[in-house]
């Protein structure tokens, strides 16, 4: 046999995220107080980790009250419930079972009433046990009395602390509760929405900026030239011939002014009616060219996965992706753009995609998926007008030339032909500035009202998710209550399976930890809690230990792959502990007649911790709510002394305690 146990810090890293399916840290301060905040403040936060299944840190919150002048019946419950919360008797220190003494003494001193009533209760509960040939009836009588709240919560808290024939007396009544409680409050139905990240805010894609200044500049410099060009030839056309020159000028602009009104219609629809299309069908543009990175590669898994479950009534799942390739290739490009710079993962961003998918369902049932083909159709008619109106024109124009040619000489000729030629030119590049001036203006102002409404539609649906969300979610009181009377089923099958009964038993210990693979998620301040555990219990006996694992789903209490075995108090040989940076805590068990087994007891979470979160004590909070601490104690003791750790813990020869006068 070893000396004892032994702590191993190793620094390499490993990858501590293979097999984590999602992680969240909700964004909640209960566990939180302020530098100023009263004694009353404190204590009702320690109350509240006492209630969560962290009683380490209620030890230290409620002390903190106490020392502050913050005392009474109720308040000393809750210190004596947190100092003997997840801990054994046997674990309590001469100083801790002195303070307990102290604290004892100053029942009297408190105002009659049921905190004072239940805190004398728990304080006769300890003095009974330290005396072997005490009388239990009687107080466990005045036990049953008390409220359920306060007699559930010695139950719970005094849970390692209870031995023997009295815990016997007691076990039928918790494991009913346990059965009652173990599914309360919808739990299968609501328990997801623990582990669901939190939804990152909406946001859509603003418009491209707008051009329009920039074509508006060169626009002046070619309107200028084509006035020029024109005026000159219109000039020669009414020296030659007045009366044609006027008439041919009126109908030039009639004709001008209606093809510029119709055709810049005309142009912006075709533009749009362009653009829409290719949003549509750019997904013929196949996978391997759009393949993207990482991120963009989730998203567009996760908007193949809700297109193919949301579709519309009588189309197979497959032809409603084939169909709409197009739309989920532009709208995965947008999510992977708006979200790229905020370094997150896809679940925080699937409410978002969620709600994309059922509104191109919705728009395919309504007929609305494809409706620009008919806001950007352009009508026959202003086609033909603005036809039309570009011919006459024209015709127009070669007439002006025609009555420029009746009286001009040879060089006001030359002069008239490089007129024309930079009317055209100057024409052509100050119509296709106008274009496009008139056509950003429109865009922009459209494609900015577009943004409006789809961010408005977008935070209309991420707050009817955020508040589902928050509905949905079980509180930590919830989780920890599930949890535990998961753990008291499981104990009393393990009893029942080897026929033993608490007389028997001299300890026993739960160590919880994430079976992989799994979802995790805890309040801000709190401890880790997991989709999947595996349990691993540890009976005591006079006999030796009987080791019961089995993996749990947390989700639905189902439990599966359940192992157990047995082995002398020697056969023990030594207890590891090996922290390793970014990974976590690994328990390794060395048995003399067998291999070392390694438990990984938690998993790294630095990378998650908030601003405000201290490291080491998160740490410590994970460890202790994993029930590492009083498991490791009770194997090192068990490694290291063997059969004189059993004398030492004998629950029949148990540390004095006696209840101040």
């Amino acid at each position: 046999m070893t000396d004892g146990p032994s702590f191993t810090h190793n620094s390499a890293a490993y990858d501590s995220t293979v097999g984590i399916q999602a992680e969240t840290v909700h964004n909640s301060n209960v566990y939180f107080t302020h530098p100023e905040a009263s004694p009353q403040e404190k204590y009702k936060v320690g109350v509240r980790f006492l209630e969560d299944g962290v009683p380490s840190r209620a030890r230290d919150m409620i002390s903190d009250a106490i020392a502050h002048g913050y005392d009474g019946a109720e308040v000393r419950f809750h210190w004596v419930l947190a100092m003997l919360s997840k801990r054994a008797y046997h674990d309590l220190s001469a100083e801790e079972l002195q303070r307990l003494h102290q604290a004892s003494g100053l029942v009297r001193t408190f105002a009659d009433g049921e905190w004072k009533t239940a805190l004398h209760v728990t304080f006769e509960l300890l003095e009974i046990l330290s005396d072997t040939d005490g009388e239990t009836g009687p107080v466990l009588k005045r036990l049953r009395a008390l409220s359920p709240r306060q007699r559930d919560s010695i139950l719970h808290h005094l849970d390692l602390v209870l031995t023997g024939g009295m815990k016997d007396s007691l076990w039928v009544e918790t494991r009913e509760l346990a059965e009652t409680a173990r599914f309360s409050n919808d739990r299968v139905q609501r328990v997801w929405a623990y582990f669901e990240p939190e939804p990152i805010g909406p946001r859509a894609l603003p418009p491209n900026a707008n051009t329009a200044a920039d074509a508006l500049a060169g626009l002046a410099v070619w309107v200028g030239l084509f006035t020029i060009a024109t005026g000159s030839l219109w000039i020669s056309a009414l020296v030659a011939d007045p009366v044609a020159a006027l008439v041919e000028l009126l109908v030039a602009l009639g004709a001008g002014l209606t093809a510029a009104r119709f055709g810049q219609q005309w142009w912006y629809q075709e533009q749009r009616l362009k653009a829409k299309n290719q949003e549509y069908h750019a997904a013929q543009m196949s996978n391997p060219a759009f393949a993207g990175d990482g991120f963009t590669n989730q998203v567009r898994h996760s908007f193949d996965h809700y297109f193919s479950t949301r579709t519309p009534v009588g189309i197979a799942p497959q032809e409603w992706l084939n169909h709409t390739a197009g739309v989920r290739n532009t709208l995965v490009a947008e999510i992977s753009f708006i979200y790229r710079e905020s370094r997150i993962g896809v679940d925080r961003v699937n409410w978002l995609i969620r709600y994309l998918a059922q509104d191109v369902r919705d728009r395919f049932n309504s007929g609305t998926l494809v409706d620009h083909r008919q806001q950007y159709k352009t009508p026959l008619k202003m086609k033909a007008i603005c036809v039309i109106a570009f011919i006459a024109f024209g015709i127009t124009a070669l007439a002006l030339v025609m009555t420029v040619a009746t009286a001009a000489s040879p060089f006001d000729m030359l002069l008239a032909l490089l007129a024309i030629a930079g009317a055209v030119w100057a024409g052509r590049r100050a119509v296709l500035s106008w274009l496009h001036m008139r056509s950003e203006e429109r865009r922009f102002a459209e494609e900015t009202q577009e943004y409006h409404e789809s961010l408005g539609a977008r935070q209309a649906a991420y707050q009817q998710w955020k508040e589902f969300l928050d509905a949905t979610r079980p509180t930590e009181l919830e989780m920890e209550t599930w949890l535990t009377c998961d753990k008291t089923l499981f104990v009393d099958e393990a009893l029942r399976n080897y026929q033993l009964s608490w007389r028997n038993i001299i300890a026993h210990t739960i160590l919880m930890t994430p079976a992989r693979p799994y979802k995790r998620g805890r309040e801000k301040g709190g401890p880790w809690r997991y989709s999947r555990y595996s349990l691993c219990l540890f009976l005591v006996t006079q006999d030796g230990v009987r080791e019961i694992n089995t993996e749990y789903d947390f989700t639905d209490a189902t439990r599966a792959n359940l192992q157990r075995s047995n082995y002398r108090f020697d056969a023990l040989s030594s207890v590891h502990v090996t922290e390793r940076v970014n990974v976590g805590y690994d328990l390794e068990l060395i048995l003399s007649n067998g291999p070392a087994r390694s438990v990984r007891v938690k998993d790294a979470d630095a990378h998650q911790l908030a601003p405000e979160e201290n490291a080491q004590e998160i740490s410590e909070i994970n460890l202790n709510s994993a029930g590492f601490t009083h498991t490791f104690r009770l194997l090192e003791g068990i490694a290291a002394e063997g059969k004189g750790w059993l004398e030492r813990n004998n629950p029949n020869n148990p540390p004095s305690f006696r209840a101040g006068d």
